[in-house]
């Protein structure tokens, strides 16, 4: 029985499934029982095609298309949908999140005697981006952190453990992914956050700009804002007798 779904989202990272496909099954095996899910959203180049060859020789994997390009969080959407695990890991596909550190985000999410947890993020230090990058994150989390109080200093790194049937209770927009923790935190559940490493992107090329991410966050943040506004929580429910 899968215990574990880890869903991974890609786009033109031809080069980087099999090496990270590897480190995952080396992070997991013997410990959990688990699949992998990758979500190919729309790739043009040979990612597919390699996802389909290593089918043949990682009986965990599973391979999920998307006829044209719908975005990040389509693609975890998808993935979350198909999945067999209770739990849910995500990771970038462009292997600067380090699988070696799912085990510790999963024994996090164990190690709890809190009822309301749902989510462990990781926020990653020492992020090995260029300055530009660093410099429009720092800012963007400051902003996010003041208009919404979510307590979560990188929301925006994709290694997370969160439950399935939680995540199906938040509002699904595109762009979603970006504000997990603070949708979690809507909800009424708590985020628990672990220090996470983060790695140099040694094979493609980013599909993220600076300019066109802190454009489109604008909006977000204003509609995130808006939905933490018209959330009304009951409290503890009970069906009389």
């Amino acid at each position: 029985m899968v215990d574990v779904t880890v869903v991974v989202p890609v786009k033109d990272e031809a080069e980087n499934v099999a090496p990270l496909i590897s480190e995952i099954e080396q992070a997991l095996s013997g410990a959990h029982d688990y699949e992998i899910i990758y979500v190919d959203d729309g790739s043009t180049d040979g990612t597919r095609a390699a996802l389909q060859e290593l089918r043949k020789t990682v009986p965990t994997l599973r391979v999920i298309v998307h006829e044209r390009n719908s975005g990040q969080s389509a693609a975890i959407r998808t993935g979350v949908r198909a999945a067999k695990g209770r739990l849910i890991v995500t990771l970038d596909g462009d292997a600067q999140n380090d699988p070696g550190d799912i085990p510790s985000l999963l024994a996090a999410f164990d190690d709890t005697a809190d009822p309301n947890l749902r989510m462990v993020a990781g926020q990653r230090r020492k992020r090995q981006d260029s300055y530009a990058k660093k410099w429009a994150s720092r800012w963007a989390n400051r902003i996010r952190q003041w208009a919404l109080a979510d307590h979560t200093r990188d929301t925006g790194c994709g290694l997370k453990v969160f439950s399935k049937e939680a995540f199906f209770e938040l509002p699904y927009f595109d762009h979603m992914h970006r504000f997990l923790p603070a949708l979690m935190q809507r909800q009424g559940y708590t985020v628990k956050l672990v220090d996470v490493n983060h790695r140099h992107r040694l094979r493609g090329q980013s599909k993220y700009g600076v300019l066109d991410r802190a454009l489109v966050s604008i909006s977000d943040l204003l509609g995130v804002m808006w939905l933490r506004r018209r959330c009304r929580l009951p409290g503890a429910t009970t069906e009389l007798e």
